[in-house]
């Protein structure tokens, strides 16, 4: 039997690894359809995708977190939200398809009818999926996850391509979506040993847990409307052109993040649920993921924004050097999302929904107040907002995490800004040294070498504890496999 140290040093490298694949993936592949497609085939998906993420968030309900929360989850629990979104799937489809005039109006772009009506039918796919993943996230199955998303982000990837190739537009994102979905759906139905049936159905424990994720289900759709505010109001205000400059910024930087937040992700919330009768525990291992993650995350984004002129340029070319400058920027706040999303998950795993709820609603009203108060300013400006907002919400997190574990403040700082400093030192010091490199190609290659090394560097002389865990674990893989 796993302990749950080895368990969750599983779940960190198959998240890392899945993550990892996914974004070598997805930078391949976003190099291929951005040299493609245009600003505006960007923009029409982009002005879309929050009605999608929004209905899955409504579909899915909140209940993967649910029965994450749960103890001992019965067959009964999976099967009740297994139908629930079947149905909820159906409704929500047929609501959007019918409502797809209504947001192509608002956009004033007639051809969103028919791309909302092909890219909304991944809700319907997806609903099949959600217990599936689930099971698999619960019993921290990170490996056969890993499998069912690498698998069908390389498949969706390479369909999106073609048909980019063949001049089918922004048509080549949509399929890329739907293809993703479908393929993930069916593998995490191969992968799960739980199977649905239909003899005695019953919503009662669905509705017994819709109590609990009905809050997370609020703030997920905060977090969706909060992420793609900028999306909206550009396509609305400026229109497709500039929604897709921003756009490919955020992808960008997303794949960043993401690459740390859903490795960490895939543990955090499982783990510490099973360690919240333990208070002492379930705080060192926050700290020790917190750690880990800060360990991670600054000197990524931080350094993709060091590098990010240079590399948008040689791989997407210069026609998106807009959305290079606007990537220095979201990095800064890229660099904190994984540890605010960290912060978060102690307080779900707290039973404090409501707590988490209310705090998610409050950034994203106050993004999207002062969004819409400040768009005459210029997208430059409404970017630079958001970035502050978000890195200051950071220790509005951390104030609710202090409550209700004794997590100071200076604690905090502790296990987050050396390594921010670090990171923040040695850009500085790359970017400084480098500076005069002509040559892009040169000058990309040799700022990601010098300040991996010195990151490295300062990392070894300053002793970290995080780097020796890590170079220890990889060592342990690398020699069982010998």
């Amino acid at each position: 039997m796993e302990s749950l140290k080895e368990k969750t040093s599983k779940g960190l490298f198959w998240g890392g690894m899945n993550n990892l694949v996914q974004q070598i993936i997805g930078v391949v592949f976003g190099i291929i359809l951005g040299r493609l497609l245009n600003q505006s085939d960007y923009g029409m998906m982009a002005m879309i995708g929050v009605f999608s993420l929004v209905a899955t968030a409504l579909q899915n309900s909140g209940f993967t977190t649910a029965l994450a929360n749960l103890d001992k989850p019965e067959h009964r629990d999976y099967n009740s939200v297994f139908w629930f979104n079947i149905i909820a799937g159906l409704l929500l489809y047929l609501l959007l398809f019918f409502s797809a005039p209504l947001i192509a109006g608002y956009y004033n772009e007639p051809a969103l009818v028919p791309l909302c009506r092909y890219a909304f039918l991944s809700i319907v796919i997806a609903s099949w999926g959600t217990a599936q993943n689930a099971w698999l996230f619960k019993n921290l199955r990170a490996k056969q996850q890993a499998k069912a998303a690498m698998t069908a982000v390389l498949v969706s990837s390479t369909v999106g391509a073609l048909m980019a190739f063949a001049g089918m537009a922004y048509w080549s994102l949509a399929t890329q979506g739907l293809v993703y979905v479908l393929f993930n759906t069916l593998l995490v139905w191969h992968y799960s040993q739980w199977r649905p049936t239909i003899h005695g159905i019953t919503f009662e424990p669905a509705k017994r847990m819709f109590r609990f994720s009905c809050k997370i289900l609020a703030t997920n759709i905060t977090t969706i409307i909060n992420n793609n505010v900028l999306n909206v109001l550009l396509g609305h205000y400026f229109g497709k052109v500039q929604a897709g400059v921003y756009n490919q910024a955020y992808q960008w930087d997303f794949k960043c993040f993401s690459l740390v937040q859903n490795m960490v992700n895939q543990v955090a919330q499982p783990v510490l649920v099973d360690l919240r009768s333990d208070g002492g525990r379930q705080l060192n291992a926050l700290r020790k993921m917190m750690r880990f993650t800060a360990f991670i995350a600054f000197p990524l984004l931080l350094g993709f924004g060091l590098v990010a002129k240079e590399f948008i340029v040689l791989a997407i070319t210069d026609k998106w050097l807009e959305s290079a400058r606007l990537i220095q920027l979201l990095c800064i706040s890229g660099a904190v999302i994984p540890l605010s999303t960290l912060l978060s998950n102690l307080i779900i795993s707290k039973g404090k929904s409501g707590l988490y709820f209310w705090c998610t609603m409050c950034l994203g009203l106050l993004q999207i107040v002062t969004m819409m108060l400040i768009y005459p300013l210029g997208l430059r400006t409404m970017v630079i907002a958001y970035v502050l907002i978000n890195v200051a919400w950071l220790f509005v997190w951390h104030s609710f995490v202090w409550r209700l574990t004794g997590y100071g403040i200076l604690s905090f700082l502790k296990d987050i800004v050396p390594f921010a400093l670090a990171a923040a030192g040695v850009m500085a010091l790359t970017g400084f040294a480098t500076h005069e490199i002509s040559n892009l190609w040169l000058l990309l290659l040799s700022r990601i070498v010098l300040a991996v090394l010195l990151y490295y560097a300062v990392m070894k002389v300053a002793r970290v504890q995080i780097l020796k865990e890590c170079e220890q674990f990889v060592l342990s893989k690398i020699s069982k496999k010998q």
